[in-house]
Parts: structure tokens; sequence; C-alpha cells
């Protein structure tokens, strides 16, 4: 009896592994696909495509596959296994093109199942039509002429952040700063909230969240994963109370659309229920001020590793401030930033806040003469792209001077996406970093702590590997 036990469980992990291992070739059972690797089952290369990027250097894993298959590093295609799923890597402005252009026809966003598991109600409830409302009217409360009124605001919370986080300090650690910051704004742009405490509370939370979004979806206890899915029901809990509290103001007349996001979403977005939009408020406050807390750490090391790119920024917001009567930051200000804004971009060029997205087939399609299959999914790289040669010469150089007259060519700088689902933050997001950076050069010089051991970690977002200290001193 303890035999045949013994045999029956050996010979149902047998047949289990076969199936596993018939499934995963049947995904690579079709005719022309692209050349690529396909990796171990159900792992696929996964390991390599993330170890890449823990070393800094994300787009070693699409490069050095690149110089495998083909002659040429221009736009080109290749097959890997990534995440459970079959997937089709795309390469270069052709095939940032070929994606950007062809969204909701042949392909659609893809997020990993750890997503939809902390942000349940993201599978239940969306769909393109919702997708497309939600993006219209986050893009009519994020134009330019609809942020003109918050600069100011923006302006008030930098300096008094810089006030309190960073005046009377001899060293300090710049990227829990600056989500600190960006986090701020966040909330006051889009839930009027300005009582630090609170902020505080929900930015911990809210920290907790962003952490496990992309991490291994196991549901233990400790794992990022576990941690991040009791946050999201504690976020999820105290946004919906915030969101039954305003829809009673507006209802009274107590509150103006135009208030915040949270208003103006109220006002625009339909029937839905409090739990569906509280998602949908947290997603829009981590995409708002998590990339943009990315850029403003990278732009302090950047600035401290190059003082002669420092002193051209330091002389552009001398000027402005030379000339202008009254105190306080205005939109005709943010607009005479040009060369700061170069800064700014080329910081996002070689450190692209969002490194890639994973797009999904809808249909079966033809691309650079390769099949591929509906339901595999398709991976775009932003790091890859802008560090090409044939697009940016000498990439690995820093050099704002990029982008001075027409800039870079179509789809070869894509920090932002680009199509339907460009990100509709880029106003916003230039307006709160040009705010920090005026805020900053103004006040403070500063130095590498330690520039060799300054090194960049991609997991699965870019950040310090030892959060960016420095030594600061007060400007004179």
């Amino acid at each position: 009896m303890y035999l045949t036990l013994i045999f029956l469980s050996i010979s149902s992990i047998i047949v289990s592994l076969l199936l596993l291992l018939r499934k995963h070739f049947s995904h690579f059972s079709y005719q022309n696909l692209p050349p690529g690797k396909i990796g171990f089952p159900l792992i696929g290369e996964s390991f390599s495509f993330l170890s890449a990027g823990r070393r800094g250097h994300p787009e070693k894993f699409i490069t050095d596959r690149v110089r495998r298959f083909y002659s040429s590093s221009s736009s080109c295609v290749f097959k890997t296994h990534l995440f459970g799923s079959p997937t089709a890597v795309v390469t270069g402005a052709s095939g940032n093109k070929f994606l950007f252009t062809n969204e909701n026809k042949l392909v659609v966003s893809w997020w990993p199942d750890s997503v939809n598991k902390i942000f349940p109600s993201s599978m239940q409830t969306s769909s393109k039509e919702e997708a497309k409302k939600l993006r219209m009217i986050l893009s009519q409360f994020m134009k330019p002429e609809a942020l003109r009124k918050y600069v100011g605001v923006m302006d008030e919370i930098a300096q008094r952040h810089f006030e309190m986080e960073w005046a009377n300090q001899d060293q300090l650690m710049v990227f829990p700063l600056t989500k600190k910051f960006t986090f701020s704004i966040a909330c006051r742009s889009f839930l009027s909230m300005d009582d630090p405490e609170r902020v505080r509370q929900l930015r911990e939370k809210f920290n907790t969240v962003g952490v496990g979004v992309f991490s291994i979806p196991i549901d233990l206890p400790g794992t990022r994963f576990n941690r991040a899915i009791k946050a999201s029901r504690l976020l999820r809990k105290e946004v919906s109370a915030i969101i039954r509290q305003r829809k009673e103001e507006l209802k009274d007349g107590k509150a103006l659309e135009e208030k915040d996001i949270l208003s103006h979403m109220l006002m625009n977005i339909g029937e839905t229920k409090d739990e569906d939009l509280a998602d949908k408020i947290i997603g829009v406050l981590i995409g708002g001020h998590d990339t943009a807390s990315i850029v403003c750490t990278f732009i302090v090391n950047y600035l401290a590793e190059f003082p002669h790119i420092y002193q051209r920024v330091l002389q552009e917001q001398n000027e402005i401030l030379n000339q202008k009567k009254e105190k306080g930051l205005r939109w005709e200000d943010i607009e005479k930033m040009r060369y700061s804004w170069n800064v700014a971009c080329e910081v996002m060029r070689i450190v692209p806040p969002l490194p890639g997205t994973f797009r999904e087939a809808i249909d079966h399609f033809s691309f650079k003469g390769f099949y591929i299959p509906k339901g595999w999914k398709l991976y775009w790289s932003a790091t890859a792209t802008h560090m090409n040669p044939d697009y940016f010469p000498e990439p690995e150089r820093f050099d704002p001077n990029r982008f001075e007259g027409s800039g870079p060519k179509p789809y070869t700088y894509v920090p932002f996406g680009g199509g339907p689902r460009m990100c509709p933050g880029r106003e916003y997001g230039r307006l709160e970093i040009l705010i920090f950076m005026h805020n900053l050069v103004k006040r403070f010089k500063w130095e590498l702590v330690s520039p060799k051991e300054n090194k960049i970690v991609v997991d699965p977002l870019p950040i310090p590997s030892e959060g960016l200290p420095i030594r600061i001193f007060p400007q004179s």
C-alpha cells in the first residue's frame, strides 16, 4: 500500500511536469515565429530579465539578444518567455511606432497578475470604453490651461518642503525626500489633502503598495506581495471614505468640480462603486508621484556629477528670478525654463522612470515578417531605445543639448510612451519637476557622498541603490 502511494505520487508529478512541458512548447509551435530563446518551462527567461535590471542595465537583456540574433541593432523583434507568458520583444523606433499606433487594434495594455490581485476591481470593472473615458477625464484635468492654477500651490509646497526637510542639514538621503515631495503635491492636487500627518499615513501605505505591485505574486505572510495586498485594502477603505465625503460636499454645493481631480472625476465618470473609483484614484496617485520622484532624484545626481550643467541651470533660474516683480512662480516663469527642462529630458533618456511596459496581442498579426500569435505578450523598452547609438550618439554621455532645436526623431525618445496610451500626466510631471529644480538650485549646492558606489537598481522602477546620500550647502 505504501509503495503504491509513492508510485501514484511520483506518477502524478511526472504527468504534471509533462503537461507543463507540453503547454510550454506548444506556445512556440507556430511557423515563422521570431528568433529567440524560450528558457525553462514556466520560468522562461524571467530571472535573466530581472537580473539585468537589478544590475542597473535593463537594456542589456535586449541588446545582448539583438546582437545574438541580428547583424544590425536597428528595429527588430525576438521571442522569449517572461513571467509565465510567451513574449515578443520589439525594439527600436519602428517597433515603438507599431505598438503605439496599433493600441486597441492589434494590442492592448497588459499587467501581471500581481496588479490584478492587489487591485481586484481593475479586472472586474475595467473595459476599453471605461479606460478611454478615464484617460479623457485625466487629460482634461492635466492639460496646460487647467494646470496653470496649480503653479502657485506647487511652488508653495516646494518652498515648505525644502525649508522643513533640506534646510539646516549637513547630509541627507535624496530619494525618500523626493518621494515625500511628489506625494505631498499629488495629495494636494488630487484630493485637496494637505494635513501633514494624514499625508504621512497615506504615504506609508502607498509605498508598501508600490513596492508590491510588481513583486512575485506569492501571498505568504511577510512577502512584499502579501504586505501590498493588506495595505491596498486599508487604502481602499480610506480613499472610499474620502470619496463618500466628497460626494456629499458636491451634493450640498460645498465643493466645486474644479477643486481637484477627485471632484472632476466624480462629476464626469458617471455611476461607479466607491471601491472601484478608489482603486482608480489609488492608481493615479501611484503614477502621479512615483515616476516624478525618480526623475527628481536623478536630476540631483546628475547636477552633482556635472557642475557646469548645474551652473547653467542656476543661471537660468536666477535670470527668471531677476525679471520677476512679484513673489512666487507663475506659469510664464515655467515656460522660460527651457534649459532646465532639457536637463530633465536628458535624465529621463538615460534613466527612464518607466523602463518599458507590456502589451497583449488581441489578434494574430505579422511584424517585420514574423508571426505573432493572438494571446502573446509584447514588451517594448524605453531604456533600450534611448541607449541605441543609432538614435543618440555616445548614448552613455550626459548631454542636455540633444534636446535643442527640433530634438530627437519621432519614437526614439519615449519616456512617456506614445499613441493612445501616452502618459496623460506628462504636463503635470513637467510642472512639478521644474518647480522642484527651481526651488532646489536657488537655495542649495551639494555633492555626492559616495560617487563610486552610486549605482542604479531597476526593481521594477529605477532607484539609486543607496538612496542617493548627499552633502548639502546653502546657496551663497
